[in-house]
């Protein structure tokens, strides 16, 4: 192997470093996102099965099994976490199993806002980070005939019903969305990894490593967390939150 002026000039310390550097970046997995976060390490803790409440879904919409959420899309509803958080970060993997699948995870969704909602509808507040399949934008074209402007399939957050917020852009036409600066969103039954910091009010995403939507001056800034049922199947996994001042 010929060496490099900059190893010439460290002589055998410098091959010694620079043999270490090959290891370590032949050890990172290629396929990692940008600025990667999974939801371990000092003060998070993993979301389970006890950790949720059905609020107006069927017994058997929401199934857990080895570590994977399923939820079958029927009825339109939403389980809820039985803890009201402030300010948190929040990690959660998800797939759609059906081409046109729709779902959001919903944040600081209050008590008011979930209280006697019957199956078939949604959270009256809350700020939704969306979750929706590449094939709702197609079947929206085919059927209208035009390409949708009032939304997208890579990582939408809006304020839901009450609520309020301030979307960061680009933002939709209409001024209620934060559409995403970057189209990162996986396919059909491909896994996609969320990361959500809400802090004081403000929400950002990142969709698989990189930060693309948010919004700010959010109310109310406390409330429960949410996964939606609307109409499809769809799975969750590896939900981690951590908690912060």
């Amino acid at each position: 192997m010929q060496r490099t002026p900059l190893l010439r000039a460290f002589g055998a310390c410098g091959t010694a470093l620079a043999f270490v550097l090959v290891l370590v970046a032949a050890d990172e997995p290629s396929s990692l996102p940008k600025a990667s976060i999974d939801g371990t390490g000092t003060g998070w803790t993993a979301l389970n099965e006890e950790d949720f409440v059905n609020v107006n879904c069927n017994p058997d919409t929401w199934s857990w099994k080895d570590g994977v959420i399923h939820c079958t899309g029927q009825p339109v509803g939403v389980t809820r976490t039985r803890k009201s958080f402030t300010n948190f970060e929040l990690v959660a993997q998800w797939r759609h199993l059906k081409s046109g699948g729709n779902s959001g995870i919903f944040v600081w969704a209050s008590e008011a806002s979930l209280d006697g909602i019957k199956p078939g509808t949604l959270p009256r507040g809350g700020i939704e980070v969306q979750v929706l399949d590449h094939g709702y934008a197609e079947q929206y074209e085919k059927q209208t005939k035009k390409k949708p402007d009032w939304f997208t399939t890579h990582g939408d957050v809006f304020p839901v019903g009450t609520s309020k917020m301030k979307p960061f852009a680009p933002v939709s036409p209409d001024g209620h969305r934060s559409f995403p600066s970057k189209n990162l969103s996986k396919g059909l039954n491909e896994w996609n990894h969320y990361y959500v910091r809400a802090i004081n009010g403000e929400i950002r995403l990142w969709v698989n490593g990189e930060e693309v939507s948010g919004g700010s001056g959010c109310e109310p800034r406390q409330g429960f967390l949410c996964l939606e049922s609307e109409g499809a199947p769809v799975e969750f996994r590896q939900i981690r939150i951590r908690e912060l001042p």
